[in-house]
């Protein structure tokens, strides 16, 4: 796979110098880049790699002095990281998929297949599940009875779609990924002793031998277009209606949205993250890493969390939050300054008790 430098600076928007007939066959960090490299170099403090390495092109910052460099070609972008994302679509190799459905498929005669739709071993589709045009399906996938995948995704190696999801558009899921599987939701007989905890905010905790009863799941998850959900995630089926996820939104490794739970669109949710049932999420949300959202919640439209929030209660529109439990970020960071001058604070005190104590009473 190679490309000119023109055809690289047409496809990220961007401007290209000098010999822009140049071929390159691989991106690569500046001091490791050889002559078929372009070497990536999107920001100064990257510039002394460009005269270690062998790259006779680079994609660089803004402007750039590329000819100081000795560069024969160059492409100069105003905002790296997002020409990062065009540039690695271009070069991306991708996982080695191959086109067909391979013999050991199994595939229900009433499932809807569309066109051109690639469908890896051991891969189970069930009775009337549709699968969009230019789908790829990886090895030892599932797909449930009534299912709705849309066209052009791609589900990489053991991803379980369940019974009755909806996809959209453009998904793309990554290896291990559950969707659809029962929300995590029980009931004692009698008021059990985790509601009078609740109730009483811990002032209350009575014995209780009583079992758990299953509310099942009769909903399913449906999920709008360009979504993508990272290695071994889970979604959770709704109590009653389905769990919802808007368009563009992005889901991290080893997420978990509980049952009921509402996304709107283009939120990104980091590793680690949980989100407790019924709990319903604006538009452009982003959760930092090991964030947890307990259930029940609202938090609105642009809410941003630090990493390893813990979210108890409603969060508005534009704010954000950090710690555990979550304050207002600069709060946060006000409290967490003053408890590291707790020793200092302590030390002045101290000094200034035993001053107070060494005065006599005529001082």
């Amino acid at each position: 796979m190679a490309f000119t430098i023109k055809e690289i600076a047409t496809a990220l928007g961007a401007q290209a110098f000098g010999a822009v007939d140049l071929s390159v066959a691989r991106v690569s960090e500046p001091a490791e880049a050889g002559a078929d490299d372009i070497a990536l170099a999107l920001n100064p403090k990257f510039a002394d790699g460009l005269t270690q390495g062998g790259a006779r092109a680079a994609i660089l910052w803004d402007g750039a002095d590329w000819q100081g460099f000795g560069l024969e070609a160059a492409i100069t972008v105003p905002r790296a990281r997002y020409a990062m994302s065009g540039l690695t679509q271009m070069f991306d190799l991708g996982v080695g998929t191959q086109p067909g459905i391979h013999p050991s498929a199994i595939i229900d005669p009433t499932a809807e297949i569309g066109e051109n739709v690639s469908i890896g071993a051991f891969t189970v589709i069930e009775a009337r599940a549709k699968i969009g045009d230019n789908a790829v399906i990886g090895p030892q996938c599932y797909i449930g009875v009534d299912v709705t995948l849309g066209a052009r995704a791609t589900l990489r190696d053991h991803v379980s779609l369940l019974a009755r999801v909806t996809i959209g558009d453009d998904f793309w899921c990554q290896s291990g990924a559950r969707i659809g599987g029962d929300g995590f939701s029980f009931v004692t007989p009698e008021k059990s002793h985790v509601e009078s905890t609740r109730e009483t905010l811990g002032k209350s905790v009575t014995a209780d031998t009583q079992h758990w009863a299953r509310i099942h799941s009769l909903g399913s998850v449906s999920i709008g277009d360009n979504v993508e959900i990272g290695v071994n995630s889970t979604v959770d089926r709704g109590t009653i209606r389905d769990t919802r996820i808007g368009n563009g939104v992005k889901l991290d490794n080893l997420v978990q949205v509980g049952h009921n739970v509402v996304i709107g669109n283009d939120c990104l949710l980091c590793a680690q993250v949980g989100v407790a049932g019924s709990t319903q999420i604006g538009n452009n949300v982003v959760l930092g890493g090991q964030t947890g959202v307990a259930d029940n919640l609202v938090i609105g439209d642009n809410v941003v969390t630090g990493g390893a929030t813990t979210v108890l209660s409603n969060v508005p529109s534009g704010r954000a939050m950090l710690g555990s439990p979550a304050m207002k970020m600069e709060t946060q960071i006000e409290a967490y300054k003053g408890l590291r001058r707790l020793p200092r604070l302590v030390k002045e005190v101290a000094a200034l008790k035993k001053a107070i104590s060494n005065l006599s009473p005529n001082d």
